[in-house]
């Protein structure tokens, strides 16, 4: 089959191609280079007017037109390389706004490959509609919407969430709910707001390329390392404040146990490298599933510190853990890190569930078959 995987900012549709390359199908993959992370594209777009000066006289132009000039070139972008995007089997978009623009641009690029390709599915993988709709209907639910009415987060910084409750994004979102040929879930946190929609196709949980991270099997020689990345963007999205404040009161408490390294927006290559040597990686406090870092690090070895709620425990059919599931309670964390320094053979097991776990269930080549299945359903 040919396919065309629309948008990346997490590696999936990177390990996903890579799945269904391996299958023998031909894929080409478009997205944007997303700042620090650079994940590789087939075809990449930028956002333009997006920093410096340029981005403040959008700001103003927008405020007051309405008119968003990054979108408009972005669809010029497009316009340019349209005929590279046609003739697909299949085409996926990452999410209900794949390219970034405001949805008077974005419904006429997906007008343009609904027209020109025999299908088109979309994810449920990052904020939309749905899934902001349901975090806030039950803001008692683990969501990134739960620091966000704390007070923690300012309604321009969450810009990217709050859009979705607008009009016009909900009009967006109809108007591919009408469209595309389904709807699929990347792992639980999106499932569960979907269950039961007429359009959904169900939860494939997310590919991980195995044969490129190494497992080593974790042995405590000295210290136990704990690692702790950190994107300022998103940092209260995944509960950095209470990873931070934990960590300081284990560095206290086990000063000449622990070693703690903590990295804050870097490239992609160099953050899964950085954690290499940890035992233990602190992910986020407020989601039911494991995102893409979580998981790579689970395929590498590493205890993590993620979702792992019961839901997900139930689905899945786990006897034992596969990761700690972290809530935004400092008290809570410094108990689970101080169980694991305290007896280290509780690593080296959980270590072995969380290699199994995602060879089962997230392996790259078994994900990618898993789409075919749904993209190939009558």
């Amino acid at each position: 089959m040919k396919i065309l995987l629309v948008g990346e900012y997490s590696r999936l549709h990177n390990s996903l191609k890579e799945g269904l390359v391996a299958l023998g199908h031909e894929v080409k993959l478009i997205g944007f280079q997303d700042g620090f992370k650079s994940y590789p594209t087939d075809v990449v777009f930028y956002k333009k007017w997006d920093q410096g000066i340029l981005k403040k006289i959008k700001v103003l132009l927008y405020h007051l037109t309405g008119y968003d000039i990054t979108s408009y070139l972005t669809f010029r972008q497009f316009e340019k390389v349209k005929h590279l995007f046609t003739n697909y089997d299949v085409v996926q978009l990452i999410n209900e706004n794949s390219f970034f623009c405001t949805p008077k641009f974005e419904k006429q690029l997906i007008k343009y490959l609904l027209y020109n390709n025999k299908k088109v599915y979309l994810l449920s993988c990052g904020d939309d509609y749905v899934f902001v709709k349901h975090n806030f209907k039950f803001p008692n639910s683990k969501s990134i919407v739960q620091p966000y009415l704390d007070g923690k987060i300012l309604d321009k910084d969450f810009s990217n969430v709050l859009k979705f409750r607008t009009r016009a994004f909900k009009k967006l979102h109809r108007f591919l709910y009408k469209n595309v040929d389904g709807v699929i879930a990347s792992d639980f946190d999106y499932h569960i707001p979907l269950m039961d929609h007429p359009r959904y196709k169900g939860l494939i949980p997310n590919p991980i390329n195995v044969d490129v991270l190494e497992y080593k099997p974790l042995v405590v020689e000295d210290k136990i390392i704990i690692f702790h990345g950190i994107n300022r963007e998103s940092y209260y999205k995944k509960g950095n404040d209470y990873f931070e404040k934990a960590l300081e009161i284990i560095k206290k408490k086990y000063a000449s146990s622990v070693e703690i390294i903590t990295a804050e927006n870097v490239p992609y290559q160099k953050y899964i490298n950085l954690y290499n040597q940890a035992h233990i990686v602190l992910d986020q406090c407020y989601a039911h599933d494991q995102g893409y870092n979580a998981l790579e690090a689970m395929a590498k070895g590493k205890v993590v510190f993620t979702g792992a709620e019961e839901e997900f425990c139930t689905h899945y059919k786990l006897k034992s853990p596969v990761a700690i599931n972290a809530i935004a309670n400092v008290e809570y964390l410094v108990t689970e890190l101080s169980k694991l320094i305290e007896d280290p053979t509780l690593l080296a097991t959980i270590s072995k569930n969380a290699i199994d776990f995602i060879k089962t269930h997230h392996h790259y080549k078994l994900v990618a078959q898993k789409y075919m299945d749904v993209w190939t359903r009558k």
